[in-house]
């Protein structure tokens, strides 16, 4: 028995999340697993009827989850970053999920803007240091609307962040078994104080893994070998910021948000499952947003639970019916969006 939080959000959010949770319930069928699925209402409505962004119990209460399945946050009425910082970066902070890992991969029959790049060239994972950094918040403002402002941003590495963060990615590489290569993507070159404890760390982990190839790359050449030569990477390890940066890049190469999954991992506690996509709200209700992405999410939950032999039924089944679908974009995708969830899970075996 899993108990699983589950988020809808705002816009679609809610809409793709039905379809990851009709998948789930098929997959449980099949391999005789069961869920407990216990809702929760965090997001731009409830922000708007109560003043309330995140309830102080809300971590505490999520804690006691195997799981959080994620919709999207983002509501067109809520000034933008309040939902963000409120929820997102604060359940991430709260629940340690020093993680965000997001495959890279292009499925058959999915476009890529990369002229004469298939499948066989785009299957990476990206392992983005999630709870440090940049966003971690710490800064300031100094005579703030004067022609005279400062503004401060501070990035903070910590010596256990980044080594955890590393040694998750060594782990990953090994589990993954593809090419046994790890690639650090920093700046070295000029964040000659936050990409030094990186480089040192990263070359110290290295020494316990032997059987994985280090690699290193600036992270402005990453962006363009990963838009070149994508079958050059196996697993990318990197910061806060940058990581975020290539993993949307990373989304448009395997064919756009409506198919990117990720994970907010906390490996000793409850991690959080999201597509990237968005709330997209000028679709919600239409039936037209794709849930593949919520579906993968879905995939990447059983994985990282160590159901993998449900993950990959949710996998093959996803494929099956990708292979059939006109498009990835929203409304072009020649079926509704509960229909691709029939499919999906009907297809489950």
């Amino acid at each position: 028995m899993y108990k699983i939080a589950v988020i809808g959000g705002d816009g679609t959010g809610p809409e793709v999340v039905a379809e990851g949770i009709k998948v789930l319930n098929a997959v449980s069928t099949t391999h005789n697993i069961k869920f407990e699925f216990e809702h929760f209402d965090f997001g731009g409505e409830r922000y708007l009827r109560t003043g309330e962004v995140l309830p102080e119990s809300a971590p505490e209460t999520l804690k006691k989850f195997d799981a959080i399945f994620l919709g999207a946050i983002g509501h067109p009425d809520v000034k933008p970053g309040i939902l963000e910082q409120g929820i997102l970066l604060k359940l991430r902070f709260a629940l340690d999920q020093y993680i965000n890992l997001r495959p890279i991969k292009l499925y058959p029959n999915v476009e890529t803007p990369l002229a004469n790049k298939g499948p066989e060239d785009i299957d990476f994972v990206v392992v983005r240091e999630n709870t440090e950094g940049l966003y971690i918040g710490s800064g300031g403002f100094l005579k703030k609307g004067t022609p005279d402002e400062v503004a401060i941003q501070e990035m903070i590495n910590t010596r256990k962040g980044v080594e955890r963060c590393i040694r998750y990615a060594f782990e990953y590489a090994r589990k993954r078994n593809k090419d046994k290569k790890l690639t650090l993507s920093a700046k070295t070159n000029v964040l000659t104080y936050a990409h030094d404890l990186w480089w040192r760390a990263f070359n110290e982990v290295a020494e316990e893994y032997k059987d994985i190839k280090k690699d290193y790359a600036h992270v402005d050449a990453t962006t363009m070998w990963m838009v070149k030569n994508p079958e050059w990477f196996d697993v990318i390890v990197t910061t806060n910021m940058f990581g975020d940066i290539i993993t949307d890049l990373g989304a448009m190469i395997q064919g756009g948000m409506g198919i990117a999954a990720g994970g907010n991992i906390n490996p000793e506690g409850v991690s959080m499952f999201e597509p990237i996509g968005g709330s997209a709200p000028k679709y919600t209700g239409q039936n037209v947003i794709n849930p593949m992405a919520a579906i993968f999410a879905a995939q990447m939950m059983l994985e990282t639970l160590g159901e993998s032999k449900a993950a990959s039924a949710i996998e093959k089944s996803a494929v099956n019916v990708i292979t059939k679908m006109s498009s990835m974009s929203a409304g072009k995708m020649g079926f509704g969006t509960t229909e691709i969830g029939d499919m999906v899970a009907k297809g489950i075996a």
